[in-house]
């Protein structure tokens, strides 16, 4: 069963064939509608790329995973794991176990190519595509006529049909004629990419119908959410939109809090509170934004119309700023307190560098951000992630345990509701630590609870109560 909603507008760039705005919802189709792949070589092993060839690969097709890392493809060839993932190291096992899946430097001739590298932001805001230049150049030799090539890679507009097309090209072969184009970003949500590579609904741009039907069969391996087809630009402004949707919520949080410090309130209450309207959902206030996503992707649409994103860019400056507002509240906490005057020589215990709970990713972490600022104006920061492997990236004192972080420092800074920190009690801490100043920038703790064991706490969002506001006593 499928259904089909077709809307077209003319004008698009011609080798869309009017597809551009047509999406096709597909249930699903008949067996003999479908494309078959045999060989797929997916180039990128990373937080996508090795779960997606691992899922392809234990539905049953060929996989080469190529990485020019030598030591991602040494640690995945004697069994290890490069990146925090629950279920991962099982999937991959039972990948490599089934011989689908083989670890390669460089790509082999192959039915469809998945690229699915890193797309990071430069220095003034703009998208570095070198990563994908590499690897699109990397298959040319390899690309033949009926193969399909598919960019899952986070890119700004046109990226697919312009810039990935322009080098592809040097292969001899034509877009849409000899070969399948497609772009199909991945939707996933870190802790949780396996089920949801499975489970979520997916789009895929073409540079025809074709490209896009191509996509779906080969995704509809393994896909059981919705697949919606459309144009390959419209296919990365879904993703752009996606996650600057958020960024924008996001950054009216994070002003609500510097507000509610002005106003001396507490912003967490005030957003319980006014979510309970029907039609408002204000998100929570952070330490700033990160990941590889939405601390990114915004800067995408800025680079590509500087001219019509006004509110994009302000929001990303306003989250960008977060981990600077962090920094500062710990300089008032200390200055209150009479303890120090600046940061120069102060101990900070860090809780948490990723820039999520329960993650190993430090993409673009505030968390890390903070604390690089913290050691740059002079404090001496002894950070604790509990789901970090490889320390050699931190460029401060990065220690093993909880008991560590918290010995001998003057505040404890929480960046990061893990798990872990979220269980940790004011009585349990006290005996770790003689610091007794904290700055908690997620409301994981209980100000009363850990006040009553002589700490002194300032949080995110909640300014100096006034005495209009102290209901404590009130039932």
């Amino acid at each position: 069963m499928y259904l089909v909603n077709r809307q077209f507008r003319m004008g698009e760039a011609a080798v869309l064939e009017a597809l551009n705005d047509q999406f096709v919802i597909v249930l699903g189709l008949p067996e003999d509608r479908l494309v078959k792949f045999q060989k797929i070589c997916v180039l990128g092993l990373g937080y996508i790329g090795l779960p997606t060839a691992s899922t392809f690969a234990t539905h049953g097709l060929e996989v080469v995973g190529v990485d020019v890392n030598p030591s991602v493809i040494e640690t995945l060839r004697n069994g290890g794991l490069h990146i925090h993932e629950p279920g991962l190291r099982t999937l991959v096992q039972a990948a490599l176990g089934s011989g689908n899946l083989r670890i390669s430097e460089s790509p082999e001739p192959a039915d469809a190519y998945i690229i699915a590298v890193p797309t990071p932001i430069l220095d003034g805001h703009t998208a570095d595509l070198s990563y994908v230049e590499a690897a699109a150049k990397s298959i040319v030799p390899c690309l033949s006529r009926g193969n399909l090539v598919v960019l899952e890679s986070t890119s700004p507009p046109t990226t697919t049909e312009c810039f990935l097309t322009n080098i592809l090209q040097s292969s001899g072969l034509t877009a849409g004629r000899d070969y399948c184009l497609a772009y199909t970003p991945e939707r996933v949500l870190p802790g949780q990419i396996l089920s949801e590579l499975i489970e979520n609904a997916r789009v895929i741009g073409g540079v025809d119908r074709r490209s896009a039907e191509a996509g779906r069969d080969l995704y509809r391996t393994f896909v059981r959410g919705e697949i919606f087809l459309t144009g390959a630009t419209t296919a990365e402004m879904v993703k752009l939109m996606e996650n600057t949707y958020r960024d924008i919520n996001i950054a009216i949080a994070n002003e609500f809090s510097h507000l509610a410090e002005k106003f001396g309130i507490d912003v967490w209450q005030a957003i319980q509170i006014a979510n309970h309207h029907p039609r408002v959902d204000i998100l929570r206030p952070g330490p700033g934004v990160g990941g590889h996503c939405i601390g990114v992707d915004p800067w995408f649409l800025v680079e590509a119309a500087p001219e019509l994103t006004d509110l994009i860019r302000a929001a990303r400056e306003v989250n960008d700023r977060q981990p600077l507002h962090i920094v500062e509240m710990v300089e008032e906490i200390l200055s209150e307190s009479g303890q120090a005057e600046s940061l120069q020589g102060v101990k900070v215990a860090a809780l948490g560098l990723s820039y999520k709970p329960d993650v190993d990713d430090l993409r673009e972490s505030p968390a890390l951000s903070v604390s690089s600022e913290l050691s740059q104006r002079g404090a001496f920061v002894k950070a604790y992630e509990p789901y970090l492997k490889n320390k050699q990236q931190i460029r401060f004192d990065c220690v093993d345990t909880l008991q560590e972080a918290l010995a001998d420092v003057d505040l404890i800074l929480l960046l990061v509701p893990h798990a872990p920190f979220l269980e940790l009690k004011p009585e349990q801490v006290a005996k770790l630590s003689h610091a007794r100043l904290i700055v908690d920038t997620v409301n994981a703790w209980s100000s009363p609870d850990w006040e009553s064991y002589g700490f002194s706490m300032a949080r995110l969002g909640v300014g100096k109560k006034r005495i209009s506001d102290r209901f404590d006593d009130i039932e």
